[in-house]
């Protein structure tokens, strides 16, 4: 039989059980095989519900944790984290973080809760684990997040590393500066990684800009999976937007855009065009760990 000669890249839903509008898109496009990943927000209520809905559908895909420490209200306490009982914006954990003024045992307690209400709907750890607003590779949250995966039993996830090579960045032509700075923050998560012995991607793409004028999603997304590395990850949206969905989050119109290009024939053009096959992580070429 011929060789596939097509790369492989992971594609991953974020947001799981945010509402059931944006679960049941992901269910749909992993049954439909367009993307091969999701990441799930055990802090949502929708996650109880929502989890063995999508264990009907989830079939080879990774099912991972979506480590949640903005905006939302948290699983426990965290009197200095979120006081009023909901986690701060997200600029204001990024300035405590580069400040080195997170409380990092309640963080550390809060990501164990989050990892035990997954496992507890899903009924096995997470094949991977990432950040809402990419939290989990600021300083202070990802030595706290791998302190809380070191106890825990069982084999050892994968990590989003949200690293993307500055060339890659400057040629791509999408949200620079806001890649470039993603990107900056995932170089010290990445080495922290591996010299815990944690795999991770090596590429990372999906970052646009959200304020700037409607996208042409076939020209975006052909440049997502254009000049990828060897294990790339591309990170995606979708979802049905909805009043509930609205009340939670200000991304919506992007989503159902999202959602009807990734079930559409153009998705399945722009990865012909570039000889790319939809996987999960661990089929992935020479994945190790370090």
């Amino acid at each position: 039989m011929p060789t596939d000669a097509r790369k492989k890249l992971v594609v991953c839903a974020d947001d799981y059980a945010l509402t059931p509008g944006v679960s049941r898109a992901i269910r749909e496009l992993i049954a439909a095989g367009r993307i091969s990943a999701t990441s799930v927000m055990t802090v949502a209520p929708y996650w109880v519900d929502e989890g063995p809905a999508l264990a009907v559908v989830a079939g080879t895909a990774d099912i991972g944790l979506h480590l949640t420490l903005t905006d939302q209200a948290p699983l426990g306490p965290m009197p200095e984290l979120a006081p009023a009982g909901r986690l701060p914006p997200v600029g204001a954990l990024v300035r405590a973080s580069l400040l080195g003024r997170l409380p990092l045992s309640e963080i550390e307690a809060e990501i164990e809760r989050q990892l035990a209400a997954f496992v507890a709907v899903w009924k096995r750890a997470p094949a991977h684990v990432d950040g809402h607003h990419h939290v989990h590779q600021l300083p202070g949250v990802r030595t706290a997040l791998m302190k809380a995966l070191g106890r825990q039993i069982g084999p050892r996830p994968y990590l989003r590393s949200c690293h993307e090579p500055l060339t890659r960045i400057v040629t791509r032509g999408v949200a620079r500066q806001k890649a470039a700075v993603i990107s900056a923050l995932g170089v010290g998560f990445r080495k922290s990684a591996a010299v815990h012995g944690f795999a991770t991607n090596d590429g990372f793409s999906g970052i646009y800009d959200l304020s700037a004028a409607p996208h042409s999603l076939d020209a975006l997304f052909a440049k997502f999976v254009r000049d990828i590395g060897p294990r790339p990850l591309m990170m995606c949206h979708p979802g049905y937007s909805d009043t509930t969905l609205a009340a939670l989050d200000t991304m919506t119109a992007e989503r159902d855009s999202e959602l009807a290009f990734l079930a559409g024939d153009g998705w399945k053009e722009v990865l012909a065009a570039a000889q790319v096959a939809v996987a999960p992580l661990r089929e992935l070429p020479a994945l190790g760990r370090a």
